[in-house]
């Protein structure tokens, strides 16, 4: 059994047979944090891992399937850590996935420099706009505005809470690519793999995956592009398979 509160429900993460408590006026996660728990390459037996803005918890629950690991995610609103724990809770996965309330600016000195061997972070994308822009939802404005965490500050703490050699890999928006490389050379964090993500094969790529290694050696690999809707609006096989598993 769960405990859901107000608005919320409990969804399939289909392709893992897991369950994630959503809200639609607090947070539900998007394809950017399921291609990103794919893309990442994470250790298979052992292995500190952490998440950064993890929202519900969504990528640390979809990295649970392929590894063993320790699994922890920050996430700054209590509300949306409560949500991702009772999930935790309800896939029975608390001996290897935990999640801590606080500001990942503070996590370097909480949890210590050069700890963990991969870190993922799927950060707000858009600059913070007038107050007559931004989304009144104080829930949804966070997780999507700069408003307490900016690209350079999610750069900056990843390079300090990874260890050397380790991984970093961020999902973004193709607008933000130059920032997000310089400020990763910037804090000794070397782009290795990237991948672009199309809404169809003639329209603009919307979505950005990069990975790094700190302090690795310059040795960039572009991945064959994803698409993700064909021509009858429909997924696209590869897409298919990440959120359905093969059929």
């Amino acid at each position: 059994m769960v405990n859901l509160k107000e608005d919320e429900r409990l969804d399939y993460l289909l392709a893992e047979n897991l369950r994630i408590i959503q809200s639609p006026s607090v947070f539900a996660f998007s394809l950017d944090a399921v291609l990103l728990a794919k893309f990442v390459h994470v250790p298979i037996q052992k292995g500190k891992l952490l998440d950064l803005c993890s929202g519900n918890g969504v990528i640390p629950l979809f990295l649970s399937t392929r590894t063993k690991g320790k699994i922890t995610g920050v996430e700054i609103q209590e509300r949306l850590m409560d949500m991702a724990q009772r999930s935790i809770a309800y896939n029975g996965l608390e001996t290897r996935l935990d999640m801590i309330h606080g500001d990942i600016k503070d996590m370097p000195s909480r949890l210590g420099y050069g700890q963990y061997d991969v870190v993922t972070c799927n950060p707000p994308y858009f600059l913070t706009p007038s107050k007559e822009e931004i989304n009144p939802n104080e829930h949804l404005a966070i997780a999507r505005h700069e408003i307490l965490c900016t690209l350079e500050d999610a750069v900056r703490v990843s390079s300090q809470l990874v260890r050397q050699g380790g991984k970093v890999a961020f999902v973004h928006r193709p607008g933000r690519f130059i920032d997000l490389i310089a400020l990763m050379r910037h804090y000794r964090l070397e782009p290795k793999r990237i991948q672009f993500v199309y809404p169809k094969k003639d329209k603009e790529a919307n979505i950005l995956l990069v990975e790094a290694v700190k302090d690795g050696r310059p040795d960039l690999k572009l991945v064959p592009p994803l698409v993700v809707y064909n021509d009858q609006n429909e997924y696209t096989p590869e897409i298919s398979e990440i959120l359905y598993g093969k059929q």
